[in-house]
């Protein structure tokens, strides 16, 4: 019943349903007791179960129809209560009816019955959908029946039966033999069609053993037991049809309604008739006329039946003629080869998409082992997985999937994927199922994207991405000792600016020539970005420093382009794979190491370590603190007398920068400048430099001058002599009390502005110097050019031993020659960095009138500076 139907209790159920063949069996104990007359019994007792069986099918089919809209289960059980009904009424009749004419009306009865009863077995869900498969329910129950009864009708020894006995056993017959096909053939909702079969069955035997009883006359309890199914059976039947309310089952797979299957069941009665024919010959010995009509009546239906048999084979044949010409169009014109190897791994078949596909033929493939067919590289991956397949016993595991390489029809190998499905359990198959697909043309696109995602496209080196997973990779490798170099180029922004991109391009291309020239077979180079790039090592330390020194010498080189020849200089940070937390800390240091190199000159090669880290830090600190340095006051001068070595009597002092954070402490020129430069803030410090040293030298003594140290890049500033006047002006300042010192080391190449802006400085009155001579690669050729005053003469030519020994004879020490120069050009001589006596008696001996250092005096703010004037000023000579 239908969930939506209403529902009663349990007892009211129990009572709805077996209340009615209670009543009716309690009617036919009362007739068998003598207490009921048995036709008035067995009318009665029918009569109810007819009347509230077929009531409840009507109500049923009416419900199904508008609940559930579905026309099958609705006539079908419509169909099986107008069968009840016939039935019942056939049986109610008798007792109104004469002696003679009760067993016609119930074999009447039984026949309008079986054909209601066969349409609503024929009409319930999963019995037959079409009206080929219902004819041919009928023409095998018609078969079957006659069989039968041809059999019944030779049984009797003394032959032949009454008219309606005859009829009665044809009819129901031909009911029962219907009606066993159509349940045994029903393939959905079998539960349902077992009760309705069931009662249906029970319903014809009874009627046909009542009108059996009634044409041989026999007795009264006979009919009572033959009424016993017909009370019955409409509970059975109303049982099964109420099973179909929900709707129709789907069909069980592999079951289809028409499937030749009744062969079987049809051998058994064919049999029996044989048998029945045997003995009747036997005992008989000739056949009567309805015997022979029974017999030959069997023809005309088996060959009915044998029609629609050759009808469903040849409509099998075109079905599975289309679905072979679909399978093989399939096939043919699918982007996979399909093969079927055997359980011993020879190929038994291909699918024709090969010679399209691979240019493989049958003759190339079948009876060859599958293995055979791939790569020898790749055959032994292959064997594994295919064993691996055939030993294991989960159906639902999923398919292998095989990559390797595959011999085609030309000889050339191809890169394909094989996806191997067992399918030994189907019996129609029983081998492993490979499909095989060609991946060369993904694999080539897989190459080409991988060649843009972990290649730079200007070099063809590798790029960052890359870099970051080859170093991943080689410090997961245990005990691996090897190294990252980090490479910057310096200079190569102002080739694009003065030649143009393409020159620059050109460059960056060269210099990934060169790289992969240098480095070695296992070492990865690449490009991080513009101009900067890396090269993985798996050397170690010492080894990797070696590589780093060529790379320099390779990358300097002048790069000799068409119109252009392009001079770089570089720096090299180096740190080991194994140090660090991470790839990301490994990049780190080295470019950590990197920058210290940049910063300690050109053309440097530095090695990571924890003290470069720390530098780093401080610089960092420094170029974070220092903007605004000026005029957060934090910026102060110190100052160092310079006096006479004869009579120790200053003459001036040197202004010496420095800057005292309250985080950093004080810092000193030699730490301050470079970072300056770098910010772009020397001009701005030198200008506070500039103004504090004047305003302090016009409140001393007018004896006294003061040299202030500028940097080349405030001294090319356009704007530079006019404001050292400008601020000659404001303090009030004699132009010859005010010294511009600059380093003899960091004159560089631009000398020709540097002349112009010291010419211009003494145009104005102002004093030059030439600071540090002699610390580095000193140039005679920077004294004979630049409009110097005064040459401050560095520590370094002034040592302890005054003499050399040279071509067996006494030379004279360096300062010597320079003083001689010196003085040939008209310039006054500062020996500075005098820090023992033996180096003042050296410079004095030398000829040099002044001098500075530790030795004769420190550096001193501007009150103790001023507080040493007083005291020194007013000794006498």
């Amino acid at each position: 019943m239908s969930s939506t139907s209403p529902q009663l209790p349990p007892y009211a159920r129990i009572v709805a349903i077996a209340g009615p063949p209670a009543a009716a069996l309690a009617a036919l104990v009362c007739a068998a007791a003598g207490l009921l007359p048995t036709l008035t019994a067995l009318a009665a007792a029918t009569a109810l179960t007819a009347a509230v069986g077929t009531a409840r099918l009507v109500r049923l089919a009416l419900r199904i129809h508008a609940r559930v809209h579905s026309f099958g289960p609705c006539r079908g059980a419509g169909y099986l209560g107008m069968g009840v009904l016939a039935t019942g009424l056939s049986v109610v009749l008798l007792p109104f009816a004469p002696a003679g004419a009760r067993a016609p009306i119930v074999s009447v009865g039984l026949a309008f019955a079986a054909v209601l009863y066969v349409i609503g077995l024929l009409l319930l869900p999963g019995a037959a959908t079409t009206t080929h498969a219902r004819l041919r329910r009928c023409f095998d129950g018609v078969s079957l029946g006659i069989s039968i009864a041809f059999a019944v009708w030779l049984l009797p020894p003394q032959g032949g039966m009454p008219a309606a006995a005859l009829a009665s056993a044809l009819v129901g017959s031909f009911g029962l033999a219907t009606a066993t096909v159509i349940v045994l053939r029903v393939v959905a909702y079998r539960r349902a069609a077992w009760l309705c079969g069931g009662g249906v069955g029970i319903a014809l035997g009874g009627v046909g053993a009542i009108s059996m009883i009634l044409a041989y006359r026999g007795p009264s309890w006979a009919l009572l037991i033959a009424a016993v199914p017909v009370v019955v059976s409409p509970a059975l039947i109303l049982g099964g049809a109420a099973r179909t309310e929900a709707g129709v089952e789907p069909a069980p797979v592999g079951e289809p309604e028409s499937h030749l299957s009744a062969y079987p069941l049809l051998t058994i009665p064919a049999v029996v008739a044989t048998l029945a024919a045997a003995w009747h010959l036997i005992t008989v010995g000739q056949f009567d006329k309805t015997a022979i009509v029974l017999g030959l009546s069997v023809i005309p239906t088996v060959v009915a039946r044998e029609v629609f048999a050759v009808a469903d084979v040849r409509r099998y044949a075109r079905q599975l003629s289309t679905q072979e010409a679909h399978f093989r169009s399939l096939v043919s014109g699918a982007g996979d080869l399909t093969m079927v190897v055997g359980e011993d791994l020879v190929v038994r078949w291909q699918s024709p998409a090969a010679a399209r596909l691979f240019g493989l033929s049958d003759a190339d493939v079948v009876g060859r082992a599958f293995p055979d067919l791939m790569h020898p590289e790749d055959a032994a991956d292959v064997l594994a997985v295919l064993n691996q397949t055939l030993s294991t016993e989960d159906e639902d595991a999923r398919p292998a999937l095989v990559p390797a390489r595959l011999r085609d029809g030309h000889g050339a190998w191809r890169d394909t994927e094989s996806t191997v499905s067992d399918q030994r359990d189907i019996p129609e198959v029983a081998a492993l199922v490979v499909h095989i697909r060609d991946v060369g043309e993904r694999r080539r696109l897989e190459r080409t994207l991988h060649k843009l995602a972990f290649t730079d496209q200007l070099t063809g080196l590798a790029n960052r991405r890359e870099l970051m997973r080859t170093i991943a990779t080689q410090r997961s490798v245990e005990g691996h000792t090897g190294a990252l170099l980090v490479i910057d180029l310096h200079g190569l922004a102002g080739v694009n600016d003065a030649r143009g991109r393409e020159v620059g391009d050109a460059v960056l291309i060269e210099v990934g020539r060169r790289l992969r020239a240098t480095v070695g077979t296992d070492d990865v180079a690449a490009r991080l970005a513009g101009d900067e790039f890396a090269v993985v090592t798996v050397e170690g330390p010492v080894v990797a420093y070696a590589l780093g020194t060529r790379l320099l010498t390779a990358l300097t080189e002048p790069y000799l382009l068409p119109g252009a020849t392009v001079h770089i200089y570089v720096s090299v940070g180096l740190a080991e794979l194994a140090g660090g937390d991470g790839v990301d800390d490994v990049l780190r240091r080295a470019d950590l190491a990197r920058r210290r190199a940049g910063q300690l000159g050109r053309n440097r090669i530095e090695w990571y370590d924890a003290y470069l880290e720390e530098q780093l830090v401080r610089r960092m600190d420094l170029e974070r603190e220092l903007p605004g340095a000026a005029t957060r006051g934090e910026l102060d001068l110190v100052f160092q007398p310079i006096l006479g070595l004869h009579d120790g009597q200053p003459v001036g002092a040197e202004a010496l920068l420095r800057w005292r954070n309250p985080s950093l402490g004080t810092v000193l020129p030699s730490e301050l400048l470079p970072v300056a430069e770098d910010l772009g803030v020397i001009g701005e410090i030198g200008q506070w430099v500039l103004q504090e040293a004047c305003r302090r030298i016009a409140a001393w003594d007018p004896r006294l001058w003061l040299s202030v140290n500028v940097s080349p890049a405030e001294l090319a500033a356009p704007d530079f002599v006019s404001h050292v006047a400008a601020t000659l002006v404001a303090s009030r300042l004699s132009p010859e009390r005010l010294v511009i010192e600059i380093a003899e080391g960091r004159v560089g190449a631009d000398t020709p502005t540097v002349v112009t802006q010291l010419a211009g400085l003494r145009a104005l009155g102002v004093r030059t110097a030439l600071d540090d001579f002699g610390a580095a690669q000193a140039s005679l050729a920077h004294l004979r050019r630049l409009p110097i005053d005064i040459l401050k003469v560095d520590r370094a030519l002034v040592g302890e031993h005054v003499t050399t020994r040279q071509n067996g004879g006494l030379a004279k020490p360096l300062i010597d020659v320079v003083v001689s120069v010196g003085r040939r050009l008209g310039m006054e001589i500062i020996a500075e960095g005098l820090e023992s006596g033996a180096q003042i008696d050296q410079a004095r001996a030398a000829g040099c009138q002044l001098g500075q250092g530790f030795a004769l005096a420190r550096p001193a703010p501007a009150e103790r500076f001023e507080a040493f004037l007083a005291e020194r000023l007013t000794q006498p000579n």
